[in-house]
Order: C-alpha cells, then sequence, then structure tokens
C-alpha cells in the first residue's frame, strides 16, 4: 500500500521520514515550492534529541500528483484542511481512505467532502518543527492514538496500527478517537493562551499568576464536550476529569506533570507560538470555530475562549503584541 502524506511540515514530514526509514512506500504532497524541491534533491533529515536520521525519498507539489491512492494521510494546518480535502479527493481510490493527523476536529470537514466512511481519525501530541526547507526538529514524543470515526475495530485500522508503530511502538487504536480530539482542543486552549506571551509551554503552565487562566482555557472547551456527551480522554499528563470536577489539588498535579512533560522536549514553544513569534503567519486559531458554533447551538456561552481567540488574531493582524500583558488583560476581563 502506498501512502501518501499531504502536507510534510512537522507532523507530515517526522512521521513520513520514520515510515520510509522502516520501509513503508510513502510519496509526499506539499504546496511549498521550496521544501518540496530539498526533500527530491537532498532528501528529509530528521534532527533532535529524539533521533537524528535523513531519508531520501519523493516530493511533489499538488498539481504533479496523479493516479488513485488507498491512503492519504492529510497533515496540514488545520485552515488549510477544505482546501486540501477538495485537492485530494480526486487522487483517492473508491476503497480508500483520508486520515486526519493534524490539530482540531478536521474529521468533521473531511467526511463533509469525501464521506464519513471514507474518514478516519487520528491524535497525535509529539513535539516537532518545521525548521527549514528539508528539514525538521523532532523535539520529543508524546501520545499517539488512531481510531474510526463510529469507533469500530476494522480490519483497516489495525492495518494502520501497524503502520503508525513504526513510528511509534506505543500508538494506540482507540473506540473513542472523539474523546481524544476534545482532550486535546481544551490542551490546546491553554496552548493558544501561553501563545500571547513569549514564555515556554512550560514556563507558562507553571507560572501561579496565571494558573487559573489556563485551567479555566481548558474548563470551558471541557464543559461543552461534556454538554455534548463526550468523554474528553486525557494524555501525557493532562486530566480532563480533574477540571471538570474543579478539583484545585488534582488540577495542579495535572499541570505540573504537563510542565515536567513540556522541560523534557527540545520544543520549547508551542507551534501557535512559533506561527506568530517566527513565521509571522496566522495560526491555527480558526480550527475553534466548530467549537463555538456548537456552542452557541446549545446556548453555552464561552466567553474566555471568545477572548483568547479575538488577541490571538489581533497579534496576526499586527494590533497587538505578544506580552504578559496580555494575561493580565485576559485575567481581567475573566474577572
Amino acid at each position: 500500500m502506498r501512502i501518501v502524506i499531504w502536507g510534510a511540515g512537522a507532523i507530515g514530514g517526522t512521521l513520513g521520514a520514520y515510515l520510509i526509514r522502516a520501509g513503508q512506500d510513502v510519496l509526499f504532497v506539499d504546496i511549498v515550492e521550496e521544501h518540496v524541491k530539498a526533500i527530491n534533491q537532498t532528501g528529509l533529515r530528521i534532527k533532535g534529541p529524539v533521533d537524528e536520521f535523513q531519508v531520501a525519498t519523493k516530493a511533489l507539489l499538488p498539481d504533479q500528483l496523479s493516479g488513485k491512492y488507498q491512503a492519504i494521510l492529510l497533515c496540514t494546518k488545520s485552515q488549510h484542511t477544505r482546501e486540501a480535502t477538495e485537492t485530494l479527493a480526486p487522487f483517492l481510490a473508491g476503497d480508500g481512505f483520508v486520515m486526519s493527523v493534524q490539530n482540531g476536529l478536521n474529521e468533521m470537514i473531511i467526511e463533509e467532502i469525501i464521506g464519513r466512511e471514507r474518514t478516519l481519525g487520528a491524535f497525535v501530541n509529539f513535539s516537532a518543527d518545521y525548521h527549514a526547507p528539508g528539514e525538521i526538529l523532532f523535539g520529543g514524543r508524546g501520545a499517539v492514538v488512531i481510531g474510526e470515526l463510529n469507533g469500530a475495530i476494522s480490519p483497516r485500522i489495525k492495518r494502520m496500527e501497524a503502520v503508525f508503530r513504526e513510528f511509534d511502538e506505543n500508538a494506540l487504536v482507540t473506540e473513542n478517537i472523539w474523546g481524544y480530539l476534545w482532550g486535546k482542543e481544551a490542551y490546546g486552549a491553554m496552548l493558544f493562551v501561553s501563545a500571547l506571551t513569549h514564555q515556554s509551554i512550560a514556563d507558562a503552565l507553571a507560572d501561579g499568576r496565571y494558573r487559573h487562566l489556563y485551567i479555566r482555557a481548558a474548563q470551558e472547551i471541557l464543559h461543552l464536550a461534556d454538554a455534548l456527551g463526550i468523554e474528553a480522554y486525557g494524555f501525557n499528563g493532562f486530566e480532563p476529569a480533574a477540571f471538570l470536577d474543579d478539583d484545585p489539588q488534582a488540577m495542579n498535579r495535572s499541570l505540573d506533570t504537563l510542565v515536567a512533560f513540556n522541560k523534557l522536549s527540545a520544543k520549547t514553544h508551542s507551534g501557535i507560538w512559533r506561527d506568530l513569534a517566527v513565521r509571522k503567519r496566522k495560526t491555527e486559531v480558526l480550527m475553534y470555530q466548530p467549537i463555538l458554533a456548537q456552542a452557541d447551538a446549545i446556548g453555552l456561552d464561552l466567553p474566555l475562549t471568545r477572548r483568547w481567540i479575538q488577541m490571538i488574531r489581533e497579534i496576526e493582524d499586527g494590533q497587538r503584541e505578544q506580552s504578559l500583558a496580555n494575561l493580565d488583560e485576559l485575567k481581567a476581563s475573566a474577572q
């Protein structure tokens, strides 16, 4: 089975390089011309404390692709999901599937375009960054979970489990992929709040002055999931049950564990922070629009979420600087 990885950045590049090294037949597709050129000329290099290696492989721009493929792993930024899915759809075999290996609830968009029965979900929490054309930093390992959207343990999801275990031997199949995706959305809310500053993830979550903001940011998302009947799952120290129970000791233990987990990674800051501070481009904040829509549909207010989303967009538009003063302002608005 040839695997197409659509998006050879932090997630797709890291995953694909490991699969190639393990002997899988992988074809990269990416929209960044200089990245595609570098991969074709010198290969894809993985660097960092986890591993150091380089693989010779092939990459194409979308308009260079032809043929039909059974497995397409969509690894783009969330905001590119719809365009990417519409572009790749003609190349999907009749019995093929697209697996979202992204941040966000993008499976909802993908299934709208190609059908639920052709869509698989994945949750990943490993640390990686696109550093330069042909070069990815692999900063640290984290949870890797895949699943069918309907919870079935199908032959194809078991086949993909074997593939993903060539990247991470601890990769799991779940009957509740939505639980992991919503858990990541709650944790992601904390990362977005941290990106309002220049603090590292570990320093941000350890800062007692603002810890209640991170707690409330996660709680708003978790309360929505709970209201929708979704059990959010934890990972790598994040324990949704503690936040739902509003248990101060348990929440602080969870955050302390997340601090320790993030201190182990060479990727000190989130990809959100990197988009704002280094690459000067739009973040994945658009992935919270479906969450706001679902909150509106059931009449649940998410005031803190709406405020930090607005602040992120102001930074994107050059109307606000990243600073701890943003958290003081957020704290004032929360009160």
